[in-house]
């Protein structure tokens, strides 16, 4: 089988870069969060479920430093967090994986309890 990727995957190249950023579950979630509406702190982890405060605080940081996401103090303690035009370029991207992981979760979830139901045959 032949790689078609060519150095598409190679250590310097920026499809590594997206790789990156998009496997990361709480990273997709924070984009997809803001991609309505400019968010505070406590908002985006109800929104989410199950990140804690610091997880949450720990990926604004790392995608505010892709140039993703902005952060800005409306007033003392109140900070409020939204998407870059950057960031929105990745809205369509991660909306077309939610479409497939709609479309094909139940076939995922099929074959692996298949596959256990197997191994413990």
């Amino acid at each position: 089988m032949q790689n078609v990727a060519g150095p598409s995957f190679l250590s310097d190249c920026p499809t590594r870069l997206a790789v990156e950023i998009i496997s990361d579950k709480w990273s997709v979630l924070v984009l997809f969060g803001l991609s309505q509406q400019p968010r505070r702190h406590g908002e985006l982890a109800a929104l989410i479920g199950g990140v804690s405060r610091k997880v949450l605080t720990q990926t604004l940081r790392r995608l505010q430093e892709y140039g993703l996401v902005e952060r800005r103090e409306e007033a003392p303690r109140q900070v409020e967090y939204s998407l870059t035009d950057l960031g929105r370029t990745l809205v369509e991207p991660i909306e077309v994986l939610t479409a497939w992981a709609r479309d094909h979760g139940e076939a995922i979830v099929d074959f692996q309890e298949a596959a256990a139901a197997a191994r413990h045959n």
